[in-house]
């Protein structure tokens, strides 16, 4: 195993020994799965995947190992607009925002200029921990300006 996926998966463990909750094999299947996983993916694709590769993950176990990989700091989570969430892991990405079009739906990636630090000290005060943010803009692409 890569050791950046090693680095991500201590991670985790410890996030879920803090918390008293036992690295169980679902958990362990649905880290692998989300680690294999690239670009941007929705937790029925993740179902979808491991059901594909006869892992025998419950809807409600992939779910629930997806909000704890979201509080470790595993993964990030986004809607684009949409009713269901989005999610990727955070280990190999630069951040970054996106741009989604309204029509077709491509999905832009920008770099994150780092707005969290303007932010920083109004969620102080406020008593707000960030464990991430989200930027996405909204509009046409260059084809769906022409169409």
């Amino acid at each position: 195993m890569d050791q950046r996926i090693n680095n991500e998966k201590e991670k985790f463990v410890s996030f879920l020994e803090k918390n008293r909750v036992r690295f169980t094999p679902a958990r362990k299947i649905v880290f692998e799965e989300v680690m294999k996983a690239h670009g941007h993916f929705a937790a029925e694709e993740l179902v979808k995947q491991c059901k594909k590769h006869k892992r025998n993950v419950s809807r409600a176990s992939v779910y629930r190992c997806l909000r704890e990989m979201l509080e470790a700091g595993i993964i990030r989570q986004t809607a684009y607009g949409e009713k269901h969430a989005h999610f990727e892991h955070i280990y190999d990405e630069k951040p970054h925002h996106h741009a989604r079009c309204i029509r077709c739906g491509d999905l832009l990636e920008i770099p994150d200029l780092d707005e969290e630090k303007l932010y920083a000290s109004i969620l102080k005060k406020k008593n707000f921990k960030v464990i991430g943010h989200e930027m996405v803009f909204y509009g046409l692409c260059d084809r769906c300006q022409d169409d």
